[in-house]
This record gives C-alpha cells, structure tokens and sequence, in this order.
C-alpha cells in the first residue's frame, strides 16, 4: 500500500518561491555591500534591502493579478519571473530614491542585471530540475 502526499497547497506552492526570492535579493544586498566594504552594519543591510524586497512585494502582487483566474505558477520564469525582477528593480530604486538612497545609472545596470540573474537564475534551475524528475 502505497501512501501518497496530498497536492500542495496555495500557499505551500508560494512559500518556497518567495523564500528564495528573498534569499536571492539578500544575496544581491550582501555582495553589493560587502564590495562596497559597508558588509558590516546590519542597520545598513536592512537599510539596503528593504526597498528591493517591497519592490518585490509589488511584483508578487501584480503577478498575481496578472495570472487571476488562470493559475499563478510562483516559479516560473514568465510571467512571475519576469514580473517579480522587473518590479525589484524599479520599485526598489523609486523607494531608494524616495529614502534618499543613491540610485546612479551604474548601480541601476548592475542591479537589474543581478537581480535578474539571481531571481531568474533559480527559476530555470528550477525549471530544469523539473523537466530532468
């Protein structure tokens, strides 16, 4: 006899995606401050991060809105993915700039392409472990 797990819910189907959002804009956060050397204030991490994570907030909000009715698959690439990344970096740098933090146009670069390489990044591995099970 053979006992299967029952189906995941809502909720357990979101929580890993947006645990490994969070860990791959803390990632994002860590590498920028540390080569910056600011790596030692966790004021100053928090102070850096908070506004990359209520963008992202925002993305999760608008891709869920974006796939209401249809299903919102937390992990993948598009739309979530793709939404998730864009709303970190432009929200995050309007909240930056409305906290008085420096966005420069180097920092915007580096930061939308990390980001994206970061939450995108653990999408398609995610992705190709799936298509492999």
């Amino acid at each position: 006899m053979s006992v299967s797990s029952p189906a995941p819910t809502a909720a357990r189907r979101l929580a890993l995606p947006v645990v490994a959002d969070l860990v791959a804009i803390g990632v994002f956060v860590a590498i920028g401050r540390n080569n910056h050397d600011e790596a030692a204030s966790v004021s100053g991490f928090l102070s850096t991060l908070w506004p990359f994570v209520a963008g992202a907030a925002i993305g999760w909000a608008i891709a869920a809105a974006v796939a209401r009715g249809r299903g919102l698959v937390p992990a993948a690439l598009w739309p979530a993915g793709v939404i998730v990344w864009v709303s970190t970096v432009a929200c995050g740098m309007v909240l930056r700039v409305i906290a008085g933090q420096g966005t420069a146009a180097s920092f915007i670069v580096v930061a939308t392409l990390a980001t994206g390489l970061l939450l995108l990044g653990w999408r398609a591995v995610a992705l190709l472990i799936a298509r492999r099970a």
